[in-house]
This record gives structure tokens, sequence and C-alpha cells, in this order.
């Protein structure tokens, strides 16, 4: 389930320094979500993140005409490297990630039991852009561009 790497926990969100600094704050846009039969449509997302020192809370709720997820993550910076975990609360799926992270992009590999996804978060200014993609899932696909303060 691609979607349930998506929404993360929602928390406030708190300017913060640190490695992961730059995904803080709340954000808003939209995108496309893509299916297992390849059909695909819109979707609308949400997400407050919150960084503090090497961790962040990422939670993002995304909403389409068929579609709902609400993706919690917590993420632990080391160097380079960061793991963590995650739940899709609406489909009560729990994982762990791993990956690679710098001031503004985010490498990671979401796993759970009979589920792997290659994640992608991307930062530029007052811009996110999330990619999730887990090919053979019920939800093969989801890209979002979002604003900061939106």
């Amino acid at each position: 389930m691609a979607a349930g790497l998506l929404a993360f926990a929602a928390q406030g969100s708190k300017a913060a320094d640190g490695p992961l600094a730059q995904f803080a704050g709340n954000w808003s846009g939209s995108g496309k979500i893509t299916v297992k039969d390849g059909s695909s449509e819109r979707i609308r997302c949400r997400s407050s993140n919150n960084a503090s020192g090497k961790s962040l809370a990422l939670s993002l709720r995304c909403a389409s005409d068929s579609y709902k997820f609400e993706l919690a993550s917590d993420i632990s910076s080391d160097g380079g490297n960061i793991s963590g975990s995650w739940n899709e609360t609406t489909r009560g799926v729990i994982g762990s990630l791993s990956g690679k992270a710098t001031a503004s992009n985010i490498q990671a590999e979401a796993s759970a039991i009979g589920f792997t996804a290659a994640l992608s978060i991307r930062t530029s200014g007052s811009a996110l852009n999330v990619s999730i993609k887990s090919p053979g899932s019920e939800v093969s696909e989801v890209t979002i561009s979002m604003a900061r303060g939106r």
C-alpha cells in the first residue's frame, strides 16, 4: 500500500535547527495517485511536520474522490543516514524506514510485512515535493507538490 507511506502523524509545526529542519512546517497542495490497474486521479494533501534536533515527525493527510490516507512517520538522522517508523492509520499498516538525507532531500525505503515502497521528499524554498512508488501495490504511485503555509 503506497498510500501507507504517505500520511505522517499530525503534530503542530515548529521551526527548528538541525539536519531535517527544512522539512518542518505546515504544507498543502495537490498531486496524483495511481492505482494498481494504472488509473489515476487528482489528490489533495496537507502536511504538518515538526523538527527537533536530529528528529522529524511528519504528518500527511491526503484525499481524492476514491482514496483517503493518513501517514505518520518519525525519522531520526545520524549524519546522512536516517531511520524511523511509519504508520498508515487508515489501513492500520505499521513499518520501518531507512535511507539517506541531506538538508533538502530525503531518499528512503519504507517496508512492512508484504510491502515496500521508495520514498522521496524534496524541499526547495517554499516547495515540498513527495513521491512514493510501490509497483504492484494497491496504490502504486503517489506524487504531491505542496507549498509552505497554504
